[in-house]
């Protein structure tokens, strides 16, 4: 099977530092993947990097047969990767409406079917971004994603710092999408809940790829080694 979005040997520096060293990452059509690591290990430079936010120098990125090294960031994005950033960024001032419009491109993800997955906004269209609950903006983030219709979606800490029954109706949402057969590619802590939601892992160790399987696969040694505090 052809990947959907493949990265081999992807490095990367932030100015002369280098943050990434070898990364090797594969997300195949209507699969869940999760992009684990501890703190600083490069899951969002990555990811930054996938998007073209930060220009990778050395191995590959593409996208749906496409190599991505050239694209500009809007242009990564209008191939058919919608991103859910780290810390949420929605436009405060706007409603909730005006923040699914503005990321809006033709397909059948709408203001109707966002509301059905996260009734909360469709009761809190007028409502503007700014008044919402952490929670909430979290699930107006991941709307606004949806809105332009992608082929994947990039979930960066998409549960990270929420109330625990906020994030259990973000997980259902997200095991909602997979079943739905959305390609998704999820940074996240939570071990327990990510075994229940992807279908293969990899690890970040200092930049670089160093295992790879099933939720099954990792064991307590591998997760004291490369995931543990």
């Amino acid at each position: 099977m052809s990947a959907l979005l493949e990265l081999q040997g992807v490095t990367a520096f932030y100015g002369q530092s280098q943050a990434l060293f070898g990364v090797d990452l594969a997300v195949n059509d209507g699969e869940a993947v999760a992009l684990m690591g501890r703190n600083g290990m490069g899951k969002t430079t990555t990811i930054r990097a996938i998007m073209h936010m930060l220009r990778h120098a050395g191995g590959t990125i593409r996208f749906a047969g496409r190599d991505l090294g050239t694209q500009s960031s809007h242009r990564v994005a209008r191939a058919g990767i919608g991103l859910v950033p780290e810390g949420r960024r929605c436009f405060a001032p706007l409603t909730v409406e005006e923040n699914l419009l503005s990321a809006a491109r033709p397909g059948a993800w709408e203001i109707a079917t966002v509301a059905r997955l996260f009734p909360r906004l469709g009761e809190r269209l007028g409502q503007k971004a700014a008044l919402l609950s952490g929670g909430e903006q979290q699930m107006l983030a991941i709307g606004r994603a949806l809105m332009t219709n992608p082929r994947l979606l990039i979930l960066d800490e998409a549960t990270e710092g929420l109330a625990p029954v906020v994030r259990h109706e973000i997980w259902a949402a997200i095991r909602d999408l997979k079943a739905q057969g959305l390609s998704i590619l999820v940074v996240d802590k939570s071990l327990r809940e990510l075994a229940s939601a992807v279908d293969r892992c990899f690890v970040l160790e200092k930049g670089a790829t160093v295992w790879s399987g099933s939720p099954d696969g990792l064991t307590e040694d591998i997760t004291a080694r490369y995931l543990g505090v």
